[in-house]
């Protein structure tokens, strides 16, 4: 099963200025009346109706629909009423996997029984979200991780959408081979071009030829094809890394200005750091151009939770930069390598 709340975002929003609801609302960075230079996080479904989708441009959210209610991003909250859902979900199933702040899935499979049983489950879980959580959210069901997703992809918004084993082939076949769980926009331009419009064609493609083309990862596409997902679910609950990222108002290459950005970004991440109970050891400083060319670059350091630390090296790998020439449109700073504070206290 797989649980994914509806614009997440938007609909956390919608609780605390109720409203908002039935008004199309856009969470993301300030459009500036057309000129912001940020992205749109997320929008709810009376903006969707303007075209208006996640990841767009927020000046060309502003040019859709003007008039509809921008808001900014708030993370602590939207994080606190994630932490809200996910208890919900770990008091429902013994197996729960958190795969982003909005979505998890959960392997029921040895509390019911059968499908039918699935389906009276999922709608008691969805009630008991909405009561207690207030957010309304969309379900899969079916028999692996990838029929579950795709499912819950139709069952869009507030739905559930149950496949069931010998469905589930069918499914999937008509749909386009981009609409395959797993396949990037890339790879499923690349698999168009040679002939798999749908996922049935791409399911009845020669296996070694998808080898010859994708190496090992040809085998899982045409798996997923087949609707073939062996994965399990597993809790993942170690941080992997914490990070930030600003859009500068204009291009720049204003030293004082980017060292400021970098200071105040490292500020935001310490305090995630600080709150996780951890140290880092790897740093990673993030540029990109005013031509979407993109720089990354990372040192290794001894485990550490400093501002200073992370202020220094982050200004070290900037004064690296190897395109000094080049405006600068958005900067970005992460540290991982991520270990529990404590465990660190010992081994030092």
């Amino acid at each position: 099963m797989l649980v994914d709340m509806d614009h997440f975002y938007a609909a956390c929003e919608e609780i605390r200025r109720p409203e908002l609801k039935g008004k199309p609302v856009v969470v993301g960075w300030d459009p500036k009346e057309g000129s912001g230079r940020g992205v749109v996080m997320t929008c709810n479904y009376e903006a969707r109706k303007y075209g208006i989708r996640s990841g767009m441009a927020i000046s060309k959210a502003y040019k859709l629909k003007p008039d509809a209610i921008y808001l900014p991003v708030d993370f602590d909250y939207y994080e606190e009423k994630s932490r809200e859902v996910m208890a919900i979900l770990r008091s429902k199933a013994e197996d729960v996997e958190q795969v982003s702040i909005d979505e998890a899935f959960l392997d029921l499979s040895g509390k019911l029984h059968g499908y039918e049983d699935s389906l009276r489950y999922a709608v008691k879980l969805k009630k008991e979200i909405a009561a207690k959580a207030l957010l309304p959210c969309s379900i899969g069901i079916g028999p692996n991780k990838l029929i579950a997703k795709m499912a819950c992809e139709e069952a869009k918004p507030d739905g559930i959408r149950l496949v069931r084993q010998e469905e589930a082939r069918d499914f999937i076949k008509n749909m386009p081979v981009g609409n395959l769980y797993g396949v990037g926009r890339k790879i499923g331009e690349q698999l168009e071009q040679i002939g798999y419009r749908t996922i049935g064609d791409l399911a009845e493609a020669n296996i070694m030829d998808l080898m010859d083309r994708f190496g090992s990862y040809g085998i899982e596409l045409h798996n997923y094809a087949n609707a073939i997902d062996e994965s399990s679910v597993h809790e993942n609950s170690e941080i992997k890394s914490i990070g930030r990222e600003r859009t500068f108002g204009a291009d720049t290459l204003d030293e004082k200005e980017i060292g400021n950005a970098i200071l105040e970004l490292s500020r935001e991440v310490i305090g995630e750091v600080s709150k996780a109970g951890a140290v880092f050891k790897t740093v990673t400083l993030k540029l990109r151009y005013h031509d979407f060319t993109e720089h990354l670059k990372s040192r290794s350091i001894k485990p550490t939770g400093s501002l200073e630390s992370l202020v220094q090296n982050a200004m070290q790998l900037y004064r690296q930069n190897p395109e000094k020439a080049k405006r600068i449109r958005k900067i970005g700073v992460r540290v991982s390598g991520l270990s529990d504070y404590k465990k660190q206290k010992k081994l030092f």
